[in-house]
Order: structure tokens, then C-alpha cells, then sequence
């Protein structure tokens, strides 16, 4: 038999509210969502909760626990005293519907305006390569359930309602550092969309949104940081500046904040005025480059060829499977963990850093 514990849950909608105390029983090993589907078959059946998976994965038990924004499936009761009143309430930056279920359209319509994944159109569909380093830069990022606790918790828009339409968030943040950081991107101007039109000035890098986040992903140092620095980079070294202004005769990147309009860029109506979707694509046809968006053709496709320009880039070669697209008795009886390398056997990784496109977030720190 599991013991009783008490519990206080905010029940109310969006004209307002007051938290309720209730005395639920609780098993060894049950989580927070597992006391509320509890309380929702014995008490309060009219109790408002989303979820859905129960397994970490999918982000929509989102709540405050004890003042803490966390996952209803991944609390455990054993981590609070058996004494210990917990308080459970909704996530306070975004709108009330109903008890513990918020308003989250909010991060929908960044999304929405946020620039997507504009594919190389030099390369078709399906021949795109990247090597492992690239894929390793960015796929903590990708990692995100869009439980929307760091949105929640960024004092940017928890405390200042008027921040949201000029404010993207964390989530958005490290959603533009990913494409930034993607080799096949044709958009050279993601850095500058990030600090003209989605708010990145605004953030102070507290790392409240590292703390929150259920897959430990690190925001501010891998996210937000790195590209809070590309932009100074661009924007305030004054080699760069005089560079600009001696070379390229101060070009700026355009963007929909120095231009007037984004490509492929959704823009809502409180951030510009009036709800309107923009076509077109002014880089459609450029090459993605850590080099910066200088907008020379020549420059950037050399800079794609990777640090060391005269070296040969590896080819891929042809998939590990028979005539018959069967999988070959040698593939499985293969002597490493892995298939074969799709770039031949002579390279391997990690690749030293003359020959990265990209430099790992890593390669400067000791190896052990």
C-alpha cells in the first residue's frame, strides 16, 4: 500500500484561480503525472492536464512543480520529503486555458517565422553529404522535445509580456545556431536574422534555460553564445569594419530588418504590422559558409572546400549493399563497429583540424 501525500494543484481558467489542497496516495516509484491521473480518477475528474507520451519524449506534460519548471513524467515523488506538500501550477509566462494546460501558440508562431532549412541548389535530393564532425556540431540541438520550459523560464518574456513579438526565446535561439552551423544550408544570413528580427540582443545569457531543459542541452554555451559572438564578430571587430569599408564598401548581409523582406520568412503580425508571407529567396542560389556572408560566389564556394584549400575532398562512394540491394555477407562480418566509411578507407576521424570545414567544439580542449 503506498502512503498519502499531500498535494497543491492550481485549478482555475483564463478569468482566474486559486491552488486546491488534496490528499492523493502515492506508490513507490510513481512520478508526478502518475499522482494527477490518480487525482483525476478519484477526486477531481474535471482536472485539465496535457500529456501524452510519459516517457520524456514528447514535451507536453510541461508544468511547475514546487515553483520549478519540469516534466510531469520525469518527477519522481521519492526526490520530495513524504512530509513535503507539493504545489503543482501551470507554466506562468503563457496564457491559462483551463488548470494546468496553457496557451503555448506563442512558440508555434516563432516557428513559423523562423526562416527553415534552404537546401544547396547545386545538390540534388538525396546526394547530400556531410561528414560525422558536422553532424556532431549540431546534433545536441536537435535533441529538443519542445517541452518549452527554457521559453517558459526566460525572464525575457516571462516578466515582460511586451518582449514577445520582437523575441523568439532560447528554443528558437539554438534552432538558428543548428542551421547556422549546417554545412548545406544555402542562407548565409542567419546570424543576422537572429539578431534583427528574432531578439537575440535581448537575452543575458543567465542559463536559466540550461537548467531547465530535460535533455541537458547546453543553450547558452553551445547555442547561444556562439553565435551571440559570430554576430559581434560581424557587426562590432573593427578589422572587420574597416575591412567592410575598404573591400566591400560596408555591405551589409541583407536581411528583412535592412532590406524590407525575408526569404521564406513568415512574419506575424505584431512583430511587423500585419500577418504576410514572404516568397521569393534572394540566397536561394548561395553557398553556406563559416567564413562569414561575404556574397562572392567564387569566395564561398572555396570556403566550402574546407580550411586547407587545395587538398581533394572526399567522395562518398557507393552504398554497402549487393546488385540485388541486399545487404553483403562481408558488411556483417565487418571487423569494425561501424560500416565502412562513405568517404573511403584512407580517412579517418576525427578528422585533424586543418581539414575540417567546420572547427568541433572541442578540438582545442586537452584529450586525455
Amino acid at each position: 500500500m503506498g502512503s498519502k501525500r499531500q498535494f497543491r494543484i492550481w485549478r482555475g481558467d483564463e478569468t482566474g484561480g486559486d491552488l486546491k489542497d488534496y490528499t492523493v496516495e502515492v506508490n513507490e516509484g510513481e512520478v508526478v503525472l502518475d499522482v494527477i491521473h490518480r487525482l483525476q480518477a478519484t477526486e477531481a475528474p474535471d482536472l485539465a492536464c496535457r500529456w501524452n507520451c510519459k516517457a520524456g519524449k514528447c514535451g507536453s506534460c510541461s508544468m511547475e512543480i514546487n515553483g520549478k519548471p519540469r516534466l510531469g513524467c520525469m518527477t519522481r515523488m521519492s526526490t520530495f520529503e513524504e512530509s513535503e506538500t507539493v504545489t503543482v501550477t501551470p507554466l506562468r509566462t503563457f496564457p491559462v486555458i483551463r488548470d494546468l494546460v496553457t496557451d503555448v501558440s506563442f512558440n508555434y508562431e516563432k516557428a513559423r517565422e523562423t526562416p527553415a532549412f534552404a537546401p544547396p541548389a547545386d545538390v540534388a535530393p538525396g546526394d547530400y553529404r556531410m561528414q560525422q564532425v558536422d553532424v556532431e556540431r549540431s546534433q545536441e540541438f536537435r535533441k529538443c522535445i519542445e517541452c518549452f520550459l527554457c521559453q517558459n523560464v526566460c525572464h525575457v518574456i516571462r516578466d515582460h509580456d511586451e518582449n514577445k513579438p520582437a523575441f523568439s526565446g532560447p528554443r528558437y535561439f539554438i534552432r538558428a545556431a543548428e542551421l547556422d552551423m549546417h554545412p548545406l544550408d544555402a542562407r548565409t544570413d542567419r546570424r543576422e536574422y537572429a539578431q534583427s528580427d528574432m531578439g537575440l540582443g535581448f537575452c543575458n545569457i543567465t542559463k536559466c534555460c540550461t537548467e531547465v531543459c530535460p535533455e541537458h542541452i547546453k543553450i547558452t554555451d553551445n547555442g547561444i553564445i556562439p553565435m551571440k559572438e559570430r554576430v559581434v564578430d560581424r557587426r562590432y571587430d573593427p578589422l572587420v569594419w574597416l575591412g567592410n569599408k575598404i573591400f566591400r564598401r560596408g555591405q551589409v548581409p541583407q536581411t528583412s530588418a535592412t532590406s524590407g523582406h525575408s526569404s521564406g520568412a513568415v512574419t506575424s503580425g505584431g512583430a511587423h504590422g500585419g500577418a504576410h508571407a514572404h516568397g521569393g529567396g534572394s540566397h536561394a542560389g548561395g553557398v553556406h559558409s563559416h567564413a562569414g556572408g561575404s556574397h562572392d560566389s567564387a569566395a564561398e564556394r572555396q570556403a566550402q572546400q574546407g580550411v586547407n584549400w587545395h587538398r581533394e575532398v572526399p567522395h562518398p562512394t557507393a552504398p554497402a549493399v549487393d546488385a540485388n540491394g541486399k545487404l553483403p555477407l562481408t558488411e556483417l562480418t565487418f571487423n569494425k563497429a561501424a560500416a565502412p566509411s562513405p568517404f573511403g578507407d584512407d580517412v579517418t576521424f576525427p578528422l585533424p583540424p586543418e581539414h575540417l570545414n567546420f572547427a568541433h567544439p572541442q578540438q582545442d580542449e586537452p584529450k586525455h
